[in-house]
């Protein structure tokens, strides 16, 4: 029986900020045009988490009156510091050292999460239709392979894949262009990478696993519109990351940590390693007293333009974080992502109303100045390969010297999850075990990221070897996915390897650092996974 089908000018797949940049665009370009947003969490905003100190450029292009009307951007950064820190010592670095792509006067202090929400009354308003808790589960063809659009998953499968009382099927969302906003590693993008061979001739694509919470702190610890960032101690000089602390308002500080997923030793926990950051002197007196009141964790994008795959194909556009636009110096990729999506809406209005070819997109965000700053920024992330001093040395030379015109672009050598070495060749690493004041276990954390997932579901981490696990990966690595996934849903239990998938926070760390890319993300049943707040 054929599904339900509803058809569009324009379905775009993820409510973050690109997919509603691009919805607001084409709507004030062309306002009859039918537009619809398929998004996989309960409620827009749901499963969004970063930083987040938002610079406003193309806030300020796609809605200059963002500030009469009422957009949750109101903490501007007023101070910042940066710290380099020893186990037992830490050193200031003169912000007038720091490149200009790592100043933040002119920036804001904001919740991204509140951002897309107010950001989706803004496309409603416009007439784009909505509907959080709908994840967009399968790309559908036509049959010369262009994209024809999307289904949604099917609702009420048990874990056998049997329907249930209740069952719903999905719906086929067809649409002259289709817009994957997925966000990191996005499940259908990275399939649209792979069928169109997007990323060939392309640098492999580089990750880091963001981890944040968010403390409430009393007066005299807050300093409201306060950018810190921290580099060294707890990672080894060969493990690329750093901290972010960001005083917000209403006594709230956003406290972070971003290590890269090419990291070397099996042994490694970025949740661990964050947990035990906090522990330093030079920080713990921030938040001694405290309360945290969330936590929450996920992937980002740092290849940079050399990693940039194509970003068109027949009948759909890749923008924003699932094509992979984020500044690593900068460490933010809102901006950049919501302009890739204004201009994608540029592009879409030419090609439906004057037939111009899709590849546009790539002509016009070539001419964008978020190409020249990816541009600019392109030898940072690459260069720290070489290890921390003679990457912070390098990014020195090429940001401050040379403003990122070096006549030379640096490769990425290897994909994240050829990093690993052999458990049997790295230390093991062992870590204090959580105070329950300063620092946390897994287990308190995913409680506060409200995470759930229907009960009976078929699981949406799906192994593509069951045996793989035990029989090679605990062997070689020690099965290094007890560690890198930051709610600890796989454990060994007993010599097998089981998935607590019910406690996944949609990080997508697993689908990148698995050593055998063993693992495959998919969407679980719609409104499945974290319920962000603030984040």
């Amino acid at each position: 029986m054929a599904r339900e089908t509803m058809q569009y000018d324009v379905v775009i797949v993820g409510a973050g900020p690109s997919g509603l940049s691009t919805a607001i665009k084409l709507k004030q370009l062309e306002p009859k045009l039918n537009i619809c947003i398929l998004e996989k969490g309960a409620e827009v905003g749901a499963h969004i988490l970063s930083g987040n100190v938002l610079e406003t450029r193309a806030l300020d292009e796609l809605l200059p009156k963002w500030k009469e009307e009422g957009a949750p951007v109101k903490t501007k950064v007023t101070k910042e510091k940066f710290l380099f820190l020893g186990k037992k010592s830490s050193l200031s670095w003169p912000t007038w050292l720091l490149p200009a792509v790592q100043k933040n006067h002119n920036n804001y202090i904001v919740s991204l999460a509140n951002l897309c929400r107010w950001l989706a009354e803004q496309a409603e308003k416009l007439g784009v239709e909505i509907f959080p808790g709908f994840p967009a589960s399968e790309v559908l063809f036509n049959e010369d392979g262009s994209v024809k659009g999307v289904a949604t998953l099917d609702m009420g499968l048990d874990k056998e894949g049997n329907k249930k009382d209740g069952y719903q099927e999905g719906m086929e969302l067809h649409a002259k262009v289709t817009v994957f906003s997925e966000g990191c590693r996005g499940h259908l993008g990275k399939q649209l990478i792979k069928k169109f061979n997007l990323d060939e001739g392309k640098n492999p694509q580089q990750y880091g696993i963001g981890l944040k919470e968010i403390w409430e702190v009393s007066e005299e610890q807050h300093q409201e519109g306060l950018v810190m960032h921290t580099a060294g101690w707890p990672l080894d000089s060969k493990t690329y990351g750093g901290s972010f602390i960001y005083h917000a308002e209403n006594k709230q500080i956003f406290l972070g940590y971003v290590i890269g997923l090419d990291y070397q030793n099996p042994h490694l926990s970025p949740f661990d390693e964050f947990q035990r950051f906090k522990t330093h002197k030079a920080i713990r007196k921030m938040f001694e007293g405290g309360k945290r009141i969330s936590f929450g964790a996920r992937a980002l994008i740092e290849g940079g333009i050399q990693s940039l795959p194509k970003m068109y194909m027949p009948g759909a556009l890749l923008v924003g974080c699932d094509a992979g636009t984020l500044n690593m110096p900068k460490i933010k990729g809102t901006h950049t992502a919501m302009k890739s999506g204004m201009i994608a809406a540029e592009t879409i209005v030419e090609h439906i109303k004057r037939k111009r070819k899709l590849s546009l997109y790539e002509e016009l965000f070539k001419k964008s100045w978020v190409y020249k700053e990816l541009h600019a920024a392109r030898n940072v992330k690459p260069s720290f390969s070489w290890g921390l001093l003679l990457g912070i040395i390098f990014t020195g030379i090429d940001q401050i010297l040379f403003r990122g015109k070096l006549p030379f672009t640096l490769k990425h050598k290897h994909a994240d999850h050829e990093a690993l070495k052999p458990a049997s060749k790295m230390p093991k690493i062992e870590y204090p075990k959580p105070d329950g004041k300063l620092t946390f276990d897994k287990t308190s954390s995913v409680y506060l990221t409200g995470t759930n997932h229907t009960e009976n579901q078929p699981v949406h981490l799906q192994l593509k070897n069951k045996y793989l696990p035990i029989q090679y990966t605990l062997k070689e690595y020690d099965e290094p996915a007890q560690r890198y996934c930051p709610v600890g849903v796989y454990e060994i239990q007993k010599n097998e390897f089981v998935i607590n998938s019910q406690n996944c926070i949609h990080c997508k760390t697993c689908d990148i650092k698995e050593p055998s890319q063993n693992i495959n993300w998919v969407a679980p049943e719609g409104g499945g996974g974290p319920k962000y707040g603030n984040m």
